[in-house]
């Protein structure tokens, strides 16, 4: 039996506790099916690696392991694989039904890898996979938004948290569409992170949304992407929509949402999770790789840039800890990755 080095949990604990990541040693997988082995070289962190490590009544027999954004090399490929070979670069967001990526190699459904960007570093690509999947799905699926600039040259989108890991790269993507894009900030830092992306206003989140976009020339908005506290937004989002607008958020909400405001706007609510299609084997699970494929070519041809604000490293326990709780505190801009297992 091979070891390969990863990080794991067995308890569910607060993330200051030192038992709440722990380097650990397993068995190194091999690649069967569909399944590529990849060599890991870099991890990017997400609110949902602290949200399912979160303290609970819970205690695991074999090691926990997170991480949903990975770049790395495939090592080896399963017997029904057809879309890459040993030797190919590759990022992606994982499946959160299995083992994570936090660990030298990994096993990914080949159906939802892309082939890394050429012109990014493992680690700037490792930044990329989840927010990417998770902006371009709320923005073109579950909205159906057109990818076609002209269609858009009179749309409004609001980005409730922009300088985020996915309102910078949905940010990205909804100008390449043509849109007019409404970023929400609090700090001056933020503001500038999103400007710099391209959006084309900045409204505070701690304010009133309308009397902002009113300032701004706006009456209402088309389409707004929720990326922070639903319930809280709730409210201003139900005013700021236009009628037959399309509001989707990302974040789960742990109080009801009134849906009855929206009925005379025939205004339409709906959720995105990056996770559902590998979660339920939709047959659609191959979209995830043309997507990933298509941004890598956005990136290749210089219309979208990696969203790494923090580089780190190596890949263990320590420093993973210390990533959680720069996540926990809820002010990052941009991704976090660490990259390189020692």
């Amino acid at each position: 039996m091979t070891l390969m080095k990863a990080v794991g949990l067995f308890r569910y604990l607060p993330i200051e506790d030192e038992e709440s990541l722990l380097d650990v040693e397993v068995e190194k997988p091999s690649a069967t099916g569909r399944d590529l082995l990849v060599r890991v070289k870099a991890v990017g962190v997400n609110p949902v690696d602290f949200k399912v490590r979160s303290p609970k009544d819970k205690t695991e027999e074999a090691p926990k392991i997170l991480g949903w954004d990975v770049a790395g090399v495939v090592e080896e490929v399963g017997a029904d694989c057809t879309l890459f070979k040993p030797g190919d670069e590759v990022y992606y967001a994982g499946d959160i039904t299995r083992q994570g990526g936090n660990s030298e190699f990994h096993l990914i459904d080949e159906r939802i890898v892309g082939q890394k960007p050429k012109t990014l570093s493992f680690a700037a690509a490792a930044a990329m996979p989840l927010t990417t999947i998770t902006a371009y799905e709320a923005l073109f699926d579950r909205m159906h938004i057109s990818q076609d600039a002209a269609v858009n040259q009179d749309k409004t989108l609001l980005i409730i948290g922009a300088a985020g890991g996915v309102g910078s790269i949905a940010t990205q993507l909804a100008k390449e569409a043509g849109l007019t894009v409404i970023g929400t900030a609090s700090r001056q830092e933020s503001a500038d992170w999103a400007k710099e992306r391209g959006a084309d206003e900045i409204i505070n989140h701690y304010e009133a949304f309308v009397p902002q976009l009113k300032a701004l020339g706006y009456t209402n908005v088309d389409y707004i992407l929720c990326l922070h506290t639903t319930e809280k937004h709730w409210e201003n989002m139900v005013d700021a929509i236009a009628p037959q607008g399309m509001i989707c958020s990302i974040v789960e909400t742990s109080e009801p949402l009134d849906l009855a405001p929206l009925k005379n706007k025939s205004a339409t609510f709906t959720w995105e999770f990056m996770f559902t299609r590998a979660m339920y084997q939709t047959d659609d699970m191959i979209e995830q790789h043309r997507l990933l494929n298509h941004v890598a070519d956005l990136i290749d041809e210089g219309k979208v840039q990696t969203t790494l604000n923090k580089h780190l490293s190596p890949i263990n326990a320590e420093q993973l800890r210390h990533t959680h709780a720069l996540l926990e505190e809820g002010k990052t801009i941009g991704k976090i990755v660490v990259e390189g297992f020692e």
